[in-house]
Formats: C-alpha cells, sequence, structure tokens
C-alpha cells in the first residue's frame, strides 16, 4: 500500500528550518563535490602538458577513489561519522580536500605529486559524502528517500562542474582552459561550501547525534541480511556509475570528433550527461517515498543497464548517441540515494554514519576496476562495445533488490513501501 501520508515540503517545514538546512547542505556539497572530478576533466590539458600514458590518465581519476576508500574505511573502523559532530567534520573535510586540490597548480607539482595528492583530496572527501547524508537523515523520516535523492542530485551536479568549467573559457582563455586555473576554481567552490556548512547547517532531530566505539559494528552490519542486500543493490550501482561518469565525455568527444563537430560541444554535453543525473536523483527521491525504495531501484537499474549495452550502437550518430546518454545519465544515478536511504532505515539508528561510511567505501573500492578496465578494452573492442561490461553491474543490483524486496524488514523502507 502507498504512504497517504507523503507530502511535498511545507511552508511549515520550511519556517521551522528542515528545508533551509537540507538546501543549504546540498548547496554546500554540490561545491564540495567539483572536487572529485576537477582533475579527470583537464585530462587533454594535462596530457599535451605533461604526456600522461592511458595509465596515468586512469590514475588521475583511481587516486580519488582509492583515497576515498582509505579515508571512508578509516572512519567506519573507528566510527568517526557517528562520533564527531557531522558539521564540523563535513566542513573540516572539505576545507582540507580544497586544500590538497589546490595545492597541484599553486606549488606547480608533476604527474606523481598530483596523483598523491588526488588520493588525500579522496580520502577527505570521505569525511563529505556519507557524513553529509547522515545529517539529511537527521532532517528526513517519511521523506527521506527525497531528502537524500536531493544531497546526490546535488553531489552529481557538483562532480559535473568541473567537465562545464573545461567546457567555457575562463580569464579570457581562448579554446580549453588553463587546467590550474579550472582546479583552482574548484578549490575554491569548495572553501564556499566548507564556511557555508560551519555556519549555517545544522543536524536535525532524528537519528542518534553520537555514538560510543565499537569497531565491530562495520562487520555486523555486513552480517545483517536486510543491509547486506542493499549494500549488494549499491555495489550494482557503482560497478556501472564511476566508470560511465569517468569515460563517458571522453566517449562523447570521441564521437563528436569523428564527425567533425565541435569539441566544445562534446564538453558540454559531457558536463549535461553527467549532470542530468541529479534530476534523475531528485525525481526517483520523490517517487521511491510512494512507490517504494525496491521499486525504483530496479527500475534505474533497468534503463541504466539497457543504455550500457545499447551505447555503443550510436557512437557513429553524435547526435543520437547524445540524446541516449542523457538517459543513461538520468537513470545511472537515480537509484543511488536509494540504497542509502535503505542503509539508513534498515541498519542500527546510532551507527548509521558508520552504516553509510562502510557502504560507500565497498562501493567506491569497486570502482577501481571498472575505471581501468574501460579504456583498456577499449583498445581491443573500441568504443562501440566497452560499455556493455558495465551491464553486469545492474543485473548483479536487480537481484539484490528482488530479494531484499521479499524480506519481512523491507517494510520498514519508505513507511511500509519498501
Amino acid at each position: 500500500m502507498h504512504n497517504t501520508d507523503y507530502s511535498f515540503p511545507s511552508i511549515k517545514d520550511s519556517l521551522s528550518g528542515k528545508w533551509r538546512n537540507v538546501i543549504l547542505l546540498a548547496f554546500a556539497e554540490l561545491l564540495a563535490m567539483g572536487l572529485w572530478f576537477s582533475a579527470s576533466a583537464v585530462i587533454p590539458q594535462l596530457t599535451l602538458e605533461w604526456g600522461l600514458s592511458d595509465a596515468q590518465k586512469s590514475w588521475m581519476t583511481m587516486s580519488v577513489q582509492i583515497g576515498f576508500v582509505a579515508g571512508a574505511l578509516f572512519s567506519a573502523i573507528l566510527n568517526i561519522a557517528d562520533r564527531i559532530p557531522s558539521r564540523y567534520l563535513v566542513a573540516f573535510s572539505t576545507l582540507a580536500g580544497a586544500l590538497l586540490n589546490a595545492a597541484i597548480p599553486l606549488l606547480n607539482v608533476g604527474v606523481d605529486e598530483t596523483i598523491v595528492l588526488r588520493f588525500f583530496t579522496g580520502f577527505f572527501l570521505a569525511g563529505v559524502y556519507p557524513p553529509g547524508m547522515k545529517m539529511i537523515a537527521s532532517w528526513c523520516k517519511k521523506d527521506r528517500g527525497l531528502g537524500i535523492g536531493l544531497l546526490v542530485g546535488a553531489l552529481t551536479i557538483g562532480s559535473a562542474l568541473p567537465h562545464l568549467l573545461n567546457a567555457v573559457p575562463i580569464l579570457g582563455a581562448n579554446g580549453m582552459p588553463p587546467w590550474r586555473t579550472v582546479l583552482f576554481v574548484a578549490s575554491l567552490m569548495a572553501a564556499v561550501g566548507s564556511v557555508i556548512t560551519l555556519l549555517f547547517v545544522k543536524s536535525g532531530p532524528y537519528l542518534s547525534k553520537s555514538a560510543t566505539f565499537n569497531w565491530r559494528f562495520a562487520g555486523q552490519a555486513l552480517a545483517h541480511a536486510p543491509t547486506r542486500l542493499a549494500n549488494f543493490g549499491y555495489l550494482g550501482h557503482m560497478w556501472e556509475l564511476y566508470a560511465m561518469w569517468a569515460w563517458t565525455p571522453l566517449f562523447l568527444i570521441a564521437s563528436y570528433k569523428q564527425a567533425g563537430w565541435s569539441l566544445q560541444a562534446a564538453r558540454i554535453a559531457g558536463f549535461a550527461v553527467i549532470g542530468i543525473g541529479g534530476v534523475g536523483s531528485l525525481f526517483a527521491g520523490v517517487l521511491a517515498d510512494r512507490l517504494g525504495r525496491t521499486r525504483i531501484a530496479i527500475w534505474s537499474l533497468i534503463i541504466s543497464g539497457i543504455c550500457s549495452l545499447i551505447s555503443g550502437l550510436f557512437f557513429h550518430s553524435p547526435a543520437l548517441l547524445t540524446i541516449l546518454c542523457l538517459i543513461w545519465g538520468f537513470a545511472v544515478v537515480a537509484d543511488s540515494a536509494q540504497f542509502s536511504a535503505a542503509v539508513s532505515e534498515l541498519t542500527d539508528s546510532r551507527y548509521v554514519g558508520t552504516a553509510l561510511t562502510l557502504q560507500t567505501s565497498m562501493g567506491f573500492l569497486l570502482t577501481l576496476f571498472t575505471i581501468r578496465i574501460v579504456p583498456f578494452l577499449e583498445k581491443f573492442i573500441g568504443w562501440e562495445y566497452v560499455f556493455m561490461v558495465l551491464a553486469l553491474g545492474p543485473v548483479f543490483g536487480i537481484w539484490s533488490m528482488f530479494k531484499l524486496r521479499r524480506l519481512p524488514e523491507a517494510k520498514k523502507m519508505a513507511s511500509g513501501n519498501r
């Protein structure tokens, strides 16, 4: 049965501070997550200046992923997200990431040093994303899918911003903007996000605000069948997501280039394909609170899986490819917030921050494989077929969601809407 108590944000909620806090936090995290792909977006410029190999191109993104995993595991083992007030943790981590990212152009370092700095940028981003979801969950209960969907949507747009910065000439530059400027601007935006979080955002009334240290909880969360299946669904989703985000912009550039189309238009299309996921995440959040988390996740996985299978067929038709990739970008991240919302509803409320951090650490660890395998396979089978391997993730995720849906504990999700 559908939850008849569901409603959109009311004037009373807005005046009480709930949606002001949620929206300000989402905006702050949008600014912070521009750090993630800031170096990946300028790979064309870095390749020209540094002569990057294919492996080094992959490491520009993979180093952030590895750093995030290391930071997330460190946080999960020590229950940091549940022991330190979220506002201070998010603000400090955002500022640290901004400074490390800005150090790349400021210190004029080389390839190896850049990869190390990107690793530590990712390490501190683990203190931005999962605690941010916990803060949203502290404000939202019956509408948690909408709240976390709004946050993930903001994170998605933030992740896409460097591609937009790289598509629009900055400070009067002709052609592609200087890569140092792109990194500086991304770092400045993140610093602003840190200030917003510190001064204007606080946690809400739901969930426990602190917990005692329990290093065993990470293992306990994995032993709990409903939480484990929600995490399995997330792993299937992550198998596809970051490889799609990392390589689709270059996929579009290759398609536009072979057709003789504008490369600036290709870079704008790359931003749009990632950025449209923000709309998909918010839309899915609204539906999931009313129709059920597993149902919306399954449909999102079906659509994104089909897109991964057929995207290469349109490589030589950039207009059709762009349309398909926009659909793909809309669906590929639409389910992300629902896996996180499900974990927040199924796990011990005292350790929601730890459970979300553990979930993201496993997901981002998995992305290392698919991010690296896509350019490797592209050399052998070409852009026309390489994304088909990503469909394995949605298949596994769909299976996991059907299993979770049949468990009695699934009624804890979305006010009983599973």
